[in-house]
């Protein structure tokens, strides 16, 4: 449910494009909400992803091909990341879009693609410890090489631009396009749900199930096989917790609540005002959010399969730590020397004047 109008027309909307008389939902929870997220996943994602990246760059003659999944999962973070201070302009403005039809078109699909890339990622990341733990012989030779890795990583970003091109076909904004539609307009609304509940399956829910299949199959594994190395066992273990939080938390809300949110716009076309499709919509706001914030998330999966990343964050950490301890240590020196310095100079003071 798309509300693009200002928060005191005084015509009561449920959409930008459809009105209902005493039809009345909390805007403005959404254009607080919404930028408050949107800049700080911003920040958060840019750093992350970035210094992820950055140590993956300068490692990359030691890639194996885990490296390479994770290197492209940064990248599908970041260039989400880049436009969400324009989203955040949007709704901080009261849901007023002044970047253009085309940019408002790009950043949705960026949004998409990172939303998908992110699972498919996750998706083969999974797949591949789940074969170097259940069957580690299949990871010796091709499967566990670059190459293997950059073909999986294509065949991805592929898939992800055949499930998103539809959803560039659709209207993204109004005439003048001072809008900027996260789905579409109501004009097109019974074509763009079919579309909706089928990335839905596609893009969320076979992943999903692939990933449960997988890591179930792993943690029987790791608790049945005592002579499975302690360091391997513990961090595949915080990979099973963060792709299960990334899913339950950011991907299985979102595509619920969307596709039940266009249920509520067409029943509010067909005349249907009801309290539940109100809190579907601020539910649904709710979830864009949470939604967003798997960009800022993403990069803990460099902590648990990048040792190097590890150690090389731990460094800097200290190096960080002992530089702020330095600054503090000199600034208490100089306060003490200061000090020193006053009393030196009003007991010769008060020996010129006499009075020692």
């Amino acid at each position: 449910m798309d509300i693009e109008e200002p928060i005191d027309s005084p015509l009561i909307s449920l959409d930008s494009n459809y009105s209902l008389q005493g039809c009345q939902v909390n805007k403005g929870f959404t254009y607080r909400y919404l930028p408050t997220v949107y800049l700080t996943v911003c920040l958060v994602g840019i750093l992350a992803n970035g210094l992820g990246l950055w140590n993956l760059c300068t490692n990359w003659k030691k890639w194996n091909g885990l490296n390479v999944l994770v290197c492209n999962l940064g990248v599908a973070d970041l260039l989400y990341v880049i436009t969400l201070p324009f989203l955040a302009s949007y709704y901080i403005n009261g849901g007023k879009w002044t970047f253009g039809l085309e940019f408002c078109r790009l950043t949705r699909c960026l949004f998409n693609a990172n939303l998908y890339a992110s699972i498919g990622f996750l998706t083969c990341i999974s797949i591949q410890r789940y074969l170097g733990i259940v069957h580690p012989m299949r990871m010796i030779g091709r499967l566990h090489t670059k190459r293997c890795s950059l073909f999986v990583s294509a065949a991805v970003w592929a898939w992800v631009l055949i499930q998103i091109f539809p959803d560039l076909l659709f209207s993204k904004s109004n005439e003048n396009a001072t809008h900027c539609y996260d789905s579409t307009g109501n004009e097109s609304l019974d074509k763009y749900l079919p579309y909706s509940f089928t990335v839905m399956v596609t893009g969320f829910a076979v992943p999903f199930l692939v990933i449960l299949g997988c890591y179930s199959h792993v943690l029987v594994v790791l608790a049945k096989n005592q002579s499975v190395d302690a360091t391997l066992k513990r961090r595949s273990i915080k990979l099973v917790v963060i792709v299960m939080v990334l899913f339950s938390v950011c991907f299985f809300p979102y595509h619920l609540f969307r596709n039940l949110n266009l249920l509520a716009r067409r029943w509010h076309l067909r005349g249907t005002c009801t309290r539940t499709s109100k809190n579907i919509y601020l539910a649904y706001q709710l979830t864009r959010g949470m939604a967003c914030m798997n960009s800022a998330i993403n990069p803990l999966v460099y902590l648990v399969t990048n040792e190097n990343f590890v150690m090389k964050f731990r460094t800097l950490s200290k190096r960080a730590w002992q530089s702020f301890s330095d600054m503090q240590t000199g600034r208490l020196r100089k306060q003490y020397d200061r000090k020193k310095l006053n009393i030196i100079s009003c007991e010769e003071r008060c020996e010129d004047s006499g009075f020692l």
